[in-house]
Formats: structure tokens, sequence, C-alpha cells
């Protein structure tokens, strides 16, 4: 089977259960290292003609990750496209299993079961989370808003979005609002926007802030697991 995914996260879901499958993947797609498929281009502008010259059996999308234009113009080829909805760690684990299992007819891998008991694993938050904001940009401040992935793990993990309920799901913060929001804690992950211990904490004089691997907070794939283990300790 020939695959392209337009996703890293899947990428690396795929990468990891079955190297050999995948033939295209995008340019921000960097895990594993040592990926050799052909490089197509970035989640929102792929290189539709060099998708569809790669003859795929199937492309591997997401409904925020990618854009529907270039989606409708790989099914217009004749292209099998499954697009994949993320806004929670239930939904990751169903979505996960659909990629790999429905999609491209793999046995269930044992990572993500692992990953599934890893976060059962873990202990229900006590019922007074600790209310954060996750700044995900700067130049303009955005944070994370609500009906977000990141945001569930945060829930389970006894952290509270003070944005949770915010109308957008990536709202633009003034710095002084973000400082006034009532947060407790600041949550700093390195990407998309590569937060540092010199770039970021010091916009928030008055709060904590925890700097997390954006990778384990944000992606969907074998890095659940650890995902589990590291961020409880990062976040308190």
């Amino acid at each position: 089977m020939r695959v392209v995914s337009l996703v890293p996260s899947l990428t690396e879901a795929v990468a990891v259960t079955a190297p050999g499958l995948l033939v295209g993947v995008t340019d921000w797609c960097t895990h594993p290292a040592d990926l050799t498929a052909a490089r197509i281009g970035g989640t929102k502008n792929p290189d539709v003609a060099a998708i569809i010259a790669l003859a795929p059996d199937l492309v591997i999308a997401n409904e925020e990750e990618n854009r529907a234009p270039d989606l409708d113009a790989l099914r217009a080829a004749g292209l099998d496209v499954l697009v994949t909805e993320v806004r929670t760690l239930d939904q990751a684990l169903a979505e996960l299993h659909r990629v790999l299992v429905d999609g491209c007819g793999l046995a269930r891998p044992r990572w993500l079961d692992d990953a599934e008991a890893a976060w059962a694993a873990l202990p229900a938050p006590s019922g007074n989370p600790r209310p954060a904001a996750v700044p995900i940009w700067r130049r303009p401040w955005m944070v994370l808003g609500h009906d977000t992935f990141a945001g569930d793990l945060l829930a389970r993990l006894g952290v509270r979005n003070v944005y949770a309920d915010h109308a957008e799901r990536y709202p633009r913060i003034p710095l002084d609002e973000l400082n006034a929001s009532g947060a407790e804690l600041i949550v700093l992950p390195d990407e998309p926007y590569r937060f540092t211990a010199d770039d970021g904490p010091e916009a928030f004089p008055a709060l904590p802030a925890a700097l997390v691997d954006g990778r384990l907070l944000t992606w969907y794939g074998p890095s659940l697991a650890e995902a589990a283990r590291v961020l409880p300790s990062a976040l308190h």
C-alpha cells in the first residue's frame, strides 16, 4: 500500500507502525528522524500535483491542519482521502485506530494500546484545577481557546485553560489581558512557536511558567504514552 500523510502526527504514527507504507509526507513531518518519503510541501500548501503523481492508495489528512480545497482537489483526481478530526484524547485514540487499522489495513499497534493504558492509569484530576493560559504564538500573542486536543490533555492533568470558553479556538489576546486573565500558570510549549527559558517567561513576570515539549502536548501518536509520563511533572 502507498500512503501520503499530510499531518505530522499521523506521519509518525504510520512510520512507527509500518514505515514502508509512506511515499509522501509534508515538510513539517519531523518524526521519525529517518523519514525517506518524498516531501510534498506544507500542511497548508501541499503540492497537489506532486501528490497525485505519487499515485497513493490513501491520503491521510486532518480537518484542522489541512485545507478543504486541497483535499477536494485530491478527491477530484480520484484519490482516496481519509480526513480525521481530533479535539480530545478519546477522539485521537479512535482516529489513530481508524487510520492505521481501517485505513491502512494494519494490525492495531501495541504502542496505541500502551498510550491508551498510560492515560487511563493517571489519577483523576482534582475538583480544583489550576487555571492556566497557554500561548502558542507571540507577535501577536495567540493562545489555546475552546475545543482543542491540547486543552483536553491539560484538563486531564488538572490544568484548566482560562480561555476554554472563548468563541475562537486560537484567539489573539493582548499581553496585558493575558497577565490579567486570572491564570495562575503560563504553559509555554516549544511549538508552533519555540518558547524557551529566554523567550516567553519574561512577558509574565508575576506568574510561574511551565516550559513543555510541544510535541507531547499537541501531537497524537506514539508520543502519547510519553506525554502521560512527562507532562504531569512538567506542569506542577
